[in-house]
């Protein structure tokens, strides 16, 4: 369904109760602010708990009903999808809203705003609407999906707010994590003299009053509030402390998301989908650690060495996915329980077959930690024969974990290994040997 075949504002369609993907884009460019995909999961107009909000930070619904899945650029034009199995939906939730909040500006400065929706497995369209008429707003509901009679239809909405993803979230009941700021004290009336003093009573006063029983608590804890803030780290501002935006603790995700800009233009992809891309292509997300104790290695698919999260050296790599698929694809994951272990993290990647080099591709890497802000950026575009890139950088400063952005890209010498390259670049002084997978 192109854009000729948009839907009207306000009117609706029927749609396959089955996995659908949808796709908020936008032309990308100077001056154009970023955007994020989000969907709420709504029981009579309000969520039920703060965990039916998925965005960047709560990126899947326990259910599995709907997933965030991140953003793809391809021909100037940049897409944020969200994965919605209708199949999976709650029987008590009866509307899918379908969001996006602007980062950096507003909805009037961001030009071709649509929301497309496509069959998951099949790829065909579903429905499509392409919003024109955005001004101030911050945020934007797009679209819903709504039950009818035990069948689902998608409504074209386009209304927006100008409080952003807060405003937007609070309005279906999401109890949001701000700073809060006291208010200053309220100036003096002029013109009014101070009261004057009170003489003390020659009687001491009455004792006072027994206080309040205090109200018996609650007999289920609340949940924490959402985080809605996010970090992008840029070449101007490339690091941030994960201590000062609260992730010190839990697992700490890493992934890359990427697409080829040339000859599979289009081809969107998560982190791994080697099938859809290239039936040979191969990468691999790595790190390298150095411990507190002086230990150091590598965790990676070569060798087998997937690491371990609950024992040295806290850092796990969920398997080598060479099926592209989508729910799952190549996961690095930090357990900050155990920061105190870490003196420095690298995470890099590496081509172990099908191309070259890097060139063509366009990344962005995000790290979500269990706790606190996401952290996000974007990687330059490889102009050199590189098969390797460092991403990031987490070093352990003794009171701060501090997360740098890298992106750099690395020419292995003629007969040096993509991982002695970076070794080299970055002085761990490991030693190598030849492994396969």
């Amino acid at each position: 369904m192109g854009a000729d075949m948009s839907m009207p504002k306000g009117s609706n369609t029927a749609v396959p109760t089955t996995a659908l993907r949808v796709e908020v884009g936008w032309r990308g460019g100077p001056g154009v602010p970023d955007a994020d995909a989000s969907a709420l999961l709504l029981a009579g107009g309000k969520v039920r708990s703060d965990g039916d909000l998925v965005f960047y930070n709560q990126p899947a619904h326990s259910s599995g009903a709907v997933r965030h899945e991140g953003k793809r650029a391809a021909d100037g034009r940049v897409t944020d999808t969200l994965h919605v199995d209708l199949t999976r939906v709650e029987p008590a939730v009866d509307t899918v809203v379908l969001a996006a909040s602007a980062d950096g500006g507003t909805f009037g400065q961001v030009p071709e705003l649509s929301i497309e929706v496509k069959d998951a497995a099949q790829g065909g369209p579903v429905a499509r609407f392409d919003s024109a008429d955005a001004t101030v707003e911050t945020a934007f509901v797009l679209g819903e999906f709504y039950r009818r009679q035990g069948a689902w239809k998608f409504r074209a909405v386009g209304q927006g707010y100008s409080s952003g993803l807060q405003g937007l979230a609070t309005d279906f009941g999401i109890t949001v994590d701000e700073p809060q700021h006291a208010a200053p004290p309220p100036p003096s009336a002029p013109g009014i003299p101070a009261a004057p003093p009170v003489t003390a009573p020659d009687t001491p006063p009455p004792p006072p009053p027994a206080p309040a029983r205090a109200p018996a608590p609650p007999a289920v804890p609340s949940a924490a509030p959402v985080r809605l803030t996010k970090v992008t780290l840029t070449k101007a501002a490339p690091a941030v402390s994960l201590t000062k935006q609260g992730g010190t603790s839990g697992a700490l995700r890493v992934n890359l998301n990427w697409q080829v800009r040339k000859q599979f233009s289009g081809w969107g992809a998560k982190f791994g989908r080697a099938v859809a891309l290239h039936s040979d292509l191969d990468l691999d997300l790595c790190a390298l650690y150095e411990l507190a104790d002086g230990s150091k290695g590598v965790v990676q698919a070569l060798g087998n060495a997937f690491g371990a999260l609950h024992r040295p050296p806290y850092i796990h790599l969920d398997g080598d996915d060479r099926t592209g698929s989508v729910a799952t694809g190549e996961n690095l994951t930090v357990n900050l329980d155990f920061k105190d272990a870490f003196r420095r993290i690298l995470v890099f990647v590496t081509i172990y077959e099908g191309a070259r080099s890097f060139a063509d591709l366009n990344a962005t890497v995000t790290l979500q930690p269990q706790h606190g802000a996401a952290v996000d950026f974007s990687l330059d575009e490889c102009t050199v024969p590189s098969p390797v890139c460092a991403l990031a950088l987490i070093t352990n400063t003794g009171g701060d974990l501090i997360v740098q952005r890298e992106a750099r890209y690395l020419i292995p010498a003629h007969g040096v290994s993509p991982q002695r390259t970076v070794d080299q670049a970055y002085g761990w002084g490991m030693n190598w040997t030849p492994g396969r997978k």
